[in-house]
């Protein structure tokens, strides 16, 4: 009864502003990116690192022991690997986030001060994930390929950088090839922002 009276008194929104979702949106990704890079290399490093001969150590033995050999052997530009994918890439994303989010409330808003449900609230949060997949799918393949290339046994190196990589790519197997894995991530996407954006729209409202 009390979750029910909190939903019913929610204060009301002003009908959603997709423009200037999308620009705020946008420098927030830039800042995601910014702080948050070089924790993914060292993830996808321990992640993707080749399994050791049986009797020797494995290539990295921790976090800091990764994040230590990467700085050691690349410096600190080491950590920030491949960057330029997901910062050309997370900054879009994160503004087709803010403004497919503010499309599916414009679209269930009836007044300029209308209140969304929470049932509404969770269907424009998968409009979130469904604009910021197109950008996210080919931007995250990128990232990876140039995040782990050259940690082999082989030290090989493919690609040059993140224009490189996608011009190999398409030459390898046209758009298919870029946008591997896109059903997934758009499948998990729009769940995992669904979810997100609703249940932090509750915590906002329970007070």
């Amino acid at each position: 009864m009390a979750v029910a009276d909190k939903i019913e008194n929610a204060p009301a929104e002003r009908k959603a502003n997709p423009v200037k979702s999308f620009i705020t949106g946008g420098f927030g990704g830039i800042c995601n990116v910014l702080s948050g890079h070089p924790l993914d290399t060292i993830k996808v490093r321990l992640q993707t690192m080749p399994r050791p001969p049986p009797g020797e150590k494995p290539m990295y033995t921790g976090t800091f022991d990764c994040a230590a050999k990467t700085i050691r052997q690349e410096g600190v530009r080491g950590l920030y690997r491949g960057m330029s994918a997901p910062l050309t890439g997370v900054a879009p994303i994160f503004a087709m986030c803010f403004a497919g989010y503010a499309v599916g409330k414009r679209l269930q808003q009836r007044g300029e001060d209308a209140k969304l449900t929470y049932s509404q609230i969770f269907v424009a949060g998968s409009f979130s994930g469904l604009f910021s997949t197109f950008i996210m799918a080919p931007g995250e393949r990128i990232k990876v390929l140039l995040q782990t290339q050259g940690t082999g046994p082989n030290g090989e190196k493919k690609y040059t950088g993140m224009i490189d990589c996608a011009k190999k790519l398409y030459k390898e197997g046209g758009l298919r090839s870029v946008f591997k894995g896109s059903c997934a991530t758009m499948l998990r996407v729009r769940v995992s922002h669904s979810w997100g954006i609703s249940e932090c729209q509750q915590i906002k409202n329970f007070n």
